[in-house]
């Protein structure tokens, strides 16, 4: 039986060095998994032409990692729409889908991936209250608050949706590719969608140590508190309340 797991990354104004880095972390989670599967790939979505995702920069990741894929667009869409992309553009027995930044253990990535192999339908990480401490207090407020609506009102079997972590089948592929929302609540329609129809497995994950979370703009919050709603407004269990 075929085993193939690919690993699809957003990418979108990195950090100078970010090619190298990426490079690493693949690396590292490719010999702790590699036993598991019988091919490891990487797929990088740039989500739009942005500081240093140039052709030189995407040259050097492809010298480092030759069987690297790489889709690249020009205009900026947000995280949703590239990682549909992404997943859209390759075909492999599972999926896993993070940040460019891995900024989960690697511990965590095999654990997820070792799951979903066993299991199917989708795995999705799920962090410990240790993830509060390094998020600014307004990002920490919110995600309490969308943890404590998913339990208590969307119903949801999982109650951290937004963990940038998770890993699907063919199954949980077709429900991913149904997603709409473009930039970062995609994460909460894609288990909305599935719940019911595709399992759900949460994974406990842990961040990696050196990993800080930005504050959220105002901008963002407007946009997604619109998906929001929207998302409430359609999801039956909810119109149950």
């Amino acid at each position: 039986m075929s085993t193939r797991l690919h690993v699809v990354v957003p990418c979108y104004n990195p950090i100078s060095g970010w090619e190298q880095m990426l490079a690493a972390h693949f690396q590292h989670f490719n010999e702790a998994a590699h036993a598991m599967f019988e091919t490891l790939k990487l797929v990088v979505v740039v989500d739009g032409t942005s500081t240093h995702t140039r052709a030189a920069n995407l040259d050097r990741l492809q010298g480092m990692l030759p069987n690297v894929a790489i889709v690249d667009y020009a205009v900026n869409q947000g995280k949703g729409y590239a990682l549909r992309q992404g997943v859209a553009s390759t075909d492999a027995d599972f999926y896993l889908v993070t940040d460019a930044d891995f900024p989960y253990t690697i511990d965590s990535m095999v654990r997820v991936a070792q799951v979903l192999k066993e299991t199917g339908g989708i795995v999705a990480g799920n962090r410990d209250t240790a993830y509060y401490e390094r998020v600014p207090l307004l990002r920490r407020w919110l995600s309490k608050c969308l943890r404590w609506m998913l339990r208590n009102v969307l119903r949801q079997p999982v109650d951290d949706s937004q963990c940038g972590l998770k890993g699907f089948d063919h199954a949980g592929k077709a429900v991913f590719l149904q997603t709409s929302i473009n930039r970062f609540l995609f994460d909460l329609e894609f288990l909305m969608l599935a719940n019911g129809k595709v399992p759900i497995t949460p994974v406990p994950v842990e961040l990696r140590e050196s990993v800080v979370f930005n504050a959220v703009s105002w901008k963002i919050l407007a946009t997604e508190g619109r998906n929001f709603l929207w998302l409430l407004l359609r999801n039956p269990n909810a119109k149950k309340q």
